[in-house]
């Protein structure tokens, strides 16, 4: 069985970093597409960002483009949200989850393991 810890999350002001982290456990963590998605108050989860099982391709959401970077450590089954110059409506609990697929593939539906989510506060 799957199991993915996000950590991370906290307050944090507008243009500030913060670095997300998943550890997952429960299967070969290379084969798996991971991803980060979103979601804020009163609006549905949203992706953000997605990379590749072997870290070779990586994808993102229009809006954080530029300013957020995926990143995986295959040894350490873990995967990262680097987020920089923090808006306020990056606010939202961010939710990290593991692809059925080792690639990518969209629209981003292969996803069937999530975590519990992290919160992020950006306050402007």
């Amino acid at each position: 069985q799957v199991q993915l810890v996000e950590s991370g999350g906290r307050l944090v002001q507008a243009g500030d970093s913060l670095r997300l982290s998943c550890a997952a456990s429960g299967r070969t963590f290379s084969n798996y597409a991971m991803g980060w998605l979103r979601q804020a108050p009163g609006k549905q989860r949203e992706f953000v960002a997605a990379i590749s099982g072997s870290a070779s391709i990586t994808d993102y959401a229009d809006s954080v483009k530029g300013r957020f970077t995926i990143s995986r450590d295959n040894g350490k089954n873990t995967v990262y949200l680097q987020m920089n110059s923090l808006k306020a409506e990056d606010t939202a609990v961010y939710y990290c989850a593991q692809s059925r697929l080792p690639y990518l593939r969209t629209p981003y539906v292969d996803f069937a393991s999530w975590g519990q989510g992290t919160q992020v506060t950006v306050a402007s």
